[in-house]
């Protein structure tokens, strides 16, 4: 994920009144650093490097896990209902989406329609798009 996005996805999230979780990889805390144009401190989780057992630890403890991925089983994002528990999007890479270890931890997944000729928006585009419905601003 370029860096820019972090920043991005750092002011949806207070926007819409979530968390970002990030794994603690080298150049993240800078790029949050510097995409970080907030008043207060933001409110960012750590992750640690294994993710999906993170996600994992997250979903045994009751959090729902959304994926924002193209699969057959995908919801649309219209139809995707305002979170009612403790969410988590995931996001995966711009080019080649969720991991499958990962995928196994979704409770669903939701796609982007597009009409368009590209495959997939923006990341931070994308999980901006549902952290607002999500949070049941769309």
């Amino acid at each position: 994920m370029h860096g820019a996005n972090l920043g991005t996805l750092l002011r949806t999230c207070d926007a819409v009144g979530a968390c970002l979780a990030v794994p603690r990889l080298p150049w993240v805390p800078e790029a949050l650093a510097r995409g970080n144009t907030l008043r207060r401190p933001a409110c960012v989780h750590w992750t640690g490097r294994d993710v999906c057992q993170w996600l994992a630890e997250q979903r045994s403890a009751g959090s729902r896990i959304v994926g924002i991925e193209l699969a057959e089983e995908a919801v649309r994002l219209a139809d995707l209902p305002a979170a009612r528990q403790r969410t988590i999007a995931v996001l995966g890479h711009e080019q080649i989406g969720i991991p499958p270890e990962a995928i196994d931890l979704l409770d669903v997944a939701v796609e982007i329609p597009m009409v368009g000729t590209g495959a997939s928006l923006n990341v931070a585009v994308a999980g901006s798009l549902v952290l607002y419905r999500l949070a049941g601003f769309l």
